[in-house]
């Protein structure tokens, strides 16, 4: 542990922000802008997805290898290692003279995926235990945010500049971030002993590809595709196998015992749909309202004015996200999991059969935030409890991450249902985006149902016997306060 004074947590907080921001935006800042980007780069539209496919199978590979490596050798050291790769990957985005660079730009900013998991860890380490759950929570809530928010801002920023300054901007943040980490975050204190386990390493990366890519090109391909079909069969294989090797390592990148946890498959079970839920409806609202009204639904809305429509959702995620902590503290983090889903289903719901008025985007945008926000940074709060100290950049990561697969399904199979029926114009019939929707607002509701077999923490029965158990932690050394007490007794019923 390092001997200087350590700096106040909230600046701490303030470097997290910024560099997870960052990584944030650049999830979304690209979605409404590949068509421009497809004709700046002169290449077809089945190539310039891979902007995208790219980037989510570099994140969804490197997000849990980062959170054990910090879990290990120091979580400061590997976020700034983090963040320096995705300002790299940034401004060779912001440069690339072709779609080969672009592509290899946008798999280097995949290594930004561990700033989320080292962030979370970094909190846990350094922050008051009564400060954790809501520093989590707005963290989590912030993640959300950058998805919508970067299709808010893409268009305004391409409009006054250039579609360069997508990567630009965010790479220069990330700059910011990576020199105040150096300078003003400590040390981790606390430390997981062991190697990387590379086996598991190459086997995850393996099946998670093998997932990705075909559910990325299916929409293209065919469902019915063999190679489609095959690759499928191979993530399957490389699933077992890896999941074989993890139970034979003897430092597991992602400890089995860890993801068997009541208070971990669980959340990652609701992470997982509602993942799909809410990237299906991030893909394709903007090109929904995009249609021109002379097709039989849609507004022709502009890029801007598209992105404006995602805004309530950003703002309300937020919001939500900052009143998570005591929430979580008065009702317990499943039962605002249990009700984040059910309100991101009647969101979803509207988006399915109220879509004819503007203003009933507005509204079911901002109302889809509150659900979402609400059960991301719950979950993500309940995982932090359920798990020690020395794992918590590993669990949280594969919960971030098992949302990011959720969200590769939930836009492969939104795209199979709306381009499953063209009209002669070629835009998508207005019954695939209604079945579409209706289909994600089922997922949801699967979601809220699963959120219910998430364990329920054990509370005192009186004040009393509360403040008897914190008496016994005090007078036995341990400076905690009531809070962090439920919370450690929260991550010990859950914990086997």
């Amino acid at each position: 542990m390092e001997s200087a004074p350590r700096p106040h947590y909230q600046l701490t907080f303030g470097i997290l922000a910024l560099g997870i921001g960052a990584f944030s935006l650049l999830q979304s800042l690209v979605i409404p802008l590949l068509s421009t980007v497809q004709a700046e780069l002169h290449t077809s539209q089945s190539a310039v997805t891979w902007v995208l496919t790219a980037y989510l199978l570099s994140a969804s590979v490197m997000t849990p290898i980062l959170g054990r490596v910090g879990d290990i050798y120091g979580k400061k050291w590997v976020f700034v290692a983090a963040l320096a790769g995705l300002a790299v990957g940034s401004v060779l985005a912001a440069v690339a003279p072709n779609l080969a660079v672009l592509i290899v730009a946008r798999v280097i900013q995949g290594l930004g995926g561990g700033s989320l998991p080292l962030g979370f860890g970094i909190i846990r380490d350094e922050f008051p235990a009564d400060r954790v759950a809501g520093a989590v929570g707005i963290l989590a809530a912030l993640t959300a945010v950058g998805g919508s928010l970067g299709i808010v801002l893409a268009g305004p920023i391409v409009n006054a500049l250039n579609w360069h300054w997508l990567f630009w901007l965010p790479g220069i943040a990330t700059m910011v971030a990576a020199v105040g980490a150096v300078l003003f975050i400590p040390q981790s204190p606390i430390r997981s002993p062991g190697t990387i386990s590379w086996l598991p390493a190459v086997l995850l990366s393996g099946w998670l590809v093998a997932l990705l890519v075909p559910l990325s090109e299916a929409p293209s391909w065919g469902w019915g595709a063999p190679a489609v079909i095959g690759l499928l069969a191979v993530a399957v294989l490389l699933a077992a196998a890896w999941v074989w090797s993890e139970l034979r390592a003897a430092t597991p990148l992602i400890d089995m015992k860890m993801m068997r946890r009541p208070g971990v498959w669980t959340n990652n079970l609701v992470a997982l749909l509602i993942g799909v839920g809410m990237y299906a409806m991030f893909a394709f609202l903007p090109e929904f309202v995009q249609t021109p009204s002379s097709a039989g639904y849609g507004f022709g809305a502009s890029i801007t004015r598209s992105g404006l429509m995602l805004l309530p959702s950003g703002v309300t995620m937020f919001a939500v996200g900052l009143f998570v902590g005591t929430l979580t503290r008065r009702l317990g983090g499943k039962v605002l999991v249990v009700a984040g889903c059910v309100v991101g289903c009647a969101a979803m719901a509207m988006f399915a059969f109220a879509h004819s008025q503007e203003w009933e985007i507005y509204v079911a945008t901002g109302v889809i935030g509150v659900g979402f926000g609400l059960a991301f940074s719950a979950m993500t709060a309940n995982v932090v409890s359920a798990v020690p100290a020395g794992q918590t950049s590993v669990a949280t990561g594969m919960n971030a991450n098992i949302r990011t697969i959720g969200g590769s399904i939930g836009a492969a199979v939104m795209a199979s249902i709306v381009t499953a029926k063209l009209e002669p114009s070629g835009l998508p019939a207005a019954s695939g985006y209604t079945t579409g929707f209706g289909v994600m607002a089922a997922v949801v509701a699967v979601a809220a149902l699963a959120a219910l077999l998430i364990p329920s923490p054990r509370r005192p029965r009186t004040a009393a016997t509360e403040a008897a158990a914190v008496g016994t932690l005090v007078m036995s050394g341990d400076a905690v306060t009531a809070e962090s007490a439920a919370g450690e007794t929260v991550a010990s019923e859950l914990g086997e």
